[in-house]
């Protein structure tokens, strides 16, 4: 990792943020990008503290100009990125009867044209580090319900499956430029996710759930993140799915 330039949106707390931790302390220099600049100033202090080496940006990706305003600063500060994990999401379960299209909307514009944004604004960095030989990485979060079908998760799953779709198309599109895409898909992880939750089915079930497994912790997604990005350059793992073991579905 001394020579990865890395990028992680979404670093202000659970999987973003334990990756963060994880790829400084194997050397590489790290861009977190979030809304929460109190937070990320907080993360790098922490990182500097270990003997890494991160930088703090405040980004909001629903705003193209806020993106390429970070893409500037990350290459003038190292370099061109050579490893991004385009991981800002939000999840909102809900009726679909119930007609909450500003939530519906919420979720598409941050999961979906949120990602392409991290894409537009990044994609020409990790061309550029692929040509001047570096291995390059962009990272996709997707998740279990890309695949799988929940009650009241239609929407995030939607938005998911796009993600998901988009990078195994991206592979074909950027790898004869030796750019490798991956998606993740993780299964029940405790982060901040479940807490932004209003919907009581879903809050019922994920409490139920709960009482019979063990969820995943940030820190271990965030070791299939690290995974990813060690392999030899010609090696590309398209997807990943990473469960609980207590998860069936």
């Amino acid at each position: 990792m001394n020579n990865r330039v890395a990028v992680i949106t979404g670093a202000s707390s659970g999987i973003g943020l334990a990756t963060a931790k994880l790829l400084a302390a194997r050397g590489a220099k790290v861009a977190l990008l979030a809304r929460r600049k109190e937070v990320l100033d907080q993360a790098v202090n922490e990182i500097r503290a270990a003997g890494g080496e991160a930088l703090a940006l405040a980004v909001d990706v629903t705003d193209q100009a806020s993106v390429d305003a970070a893409a500037a600063a990350v290459e003038s500060a190292y370099g061109p990125a050579n490893l991004v994990f385009n991981n800002a999401g939000v999840m909102l379960p809900g009726a679909i009867e119930a007609r909450e299209t500003a939530v519906w909307e919420q979720q598409i514009d941050l999961n979906v044209t949120g990602v392409m944004r991290v894409i537009s604004a990044f994609v020409p960095q990790l061309v550029k580090s692929a040509e001047q030989g570096a291995t390059a990485d962009l990272v996709n979060t997707s998740s279990i319900a890309a695949q799988n079908i929940y009650p009241y998760f239609a929407v995030y799953g939607g938005t998911k499956a796009y993600v998901s779709h988009l990078s195994r198309h991206l592979r074909a599109e950027l790898g004869p430029k030796n750019v490798r895409v991956s998606l993740i898909e993780p299964g029940i992880t405790e982060t901040e996710l479940q807490g932004h939750w209003t919907f009581q089915g879903a809050k019922d079930w994920i409490a139920n759930a709960a009482e019979n497994m063990a969820f995943l912790q940030p820190q271990d997604v965030a070791e299939v993140v690290g995974f990813l990005a060690d392999q030899p350059k010609h090696v590309n793992l398209q997807q990943v799915v990473v469960m609980p073991t207590g998860q069936a579905t």
